[in-house]
């Protein structure tokens, strides 16, 4: 019988159990050795057709922040300007031109360029899995993380993706925790309330 090889407990917890949504951040520099290893595990996770149509623009310098500024809704101010870096995660509306590369075993192209709903659902489907492994890849080097969605797309995209190809799914600020900045946990729901084993 094959054996499961379970990560160790410190490490479940680091991602998972300890693991919090940061509103506060500390003033700690990220440095571009980081985002490059975050990008490198990140890049790992699986997505349809091996077509990873996520795009990331990390968001560190203070002109760069108050360019996202205008965007945020007035509750998420605050903590983007004090994240150390503000990935704005995209997603690549034409990402099935890299298909031909990423996923050769077959022409899966055609599929996706003929079929604008398809591909627009692809994209945000697998964009936002790309979204959450950059989170637990954060968690995982000892970032802590803050995912958020209070802001407004349009405004978002006329700044930072002016040709229109790419477009922003949603926000992750990364640096390391204030611990004044953690909320209390919410509670999660049991297994029985939300999942069925047939």
């Amino acid at each position: 019988m094959t054996q499961l090889h379970s990560l160790p407990e410190a490490s479940l917890n680091q991602l998972f159990r300890v693991a919090r949504t940061v509103n506060g951040f500390q003033s700690v520099p990220v440095s571009d050795e980081t985002l490059h290893a975050l990008y490198d595990l990140l890049k790992w996770g699986p997505t349809a057709f091996n077509a990873q149509p996520a795009r990331y623009v990390f968001v560190r310098s203070a002109e760069a922040k108050e360019k996202l500024r205008p965007a945020l809704s007035s509750g998420n101010v605050a903590q983007t300007l004090a994240a150390s870096v503000t990935v704005i995660v995209a997603q690549d509306t034409r990402f099935f031109e890299h298909l031909p590369v990423q996923f050769p075993a077959y022409n899966a192209k055609p599929l996706f360029e003929a079929n604008a709903a398809l591909s627009l659902a692809t994209a945000a489907r697998n964009s936002s899995l790309q979204g959450a492994y950059l989170i637990l890849a954060a968690r995982a080097l000892g970032l802590d993380a803050g995912p958020q969605s209070g802001f407004d797309p349009e405004q978002i995209n006329k700044a930072f993706f002016p040709d229109g190809r790419y477009q922003v799914n949603f926000l992750v600020n990364l640096g390391v925790a204030d611990p004044a900045g953690i909320r209390p946990r919410g509670p999660r729901l049991g297994f029985e309330e939300v999942a069925q084993i047939l």
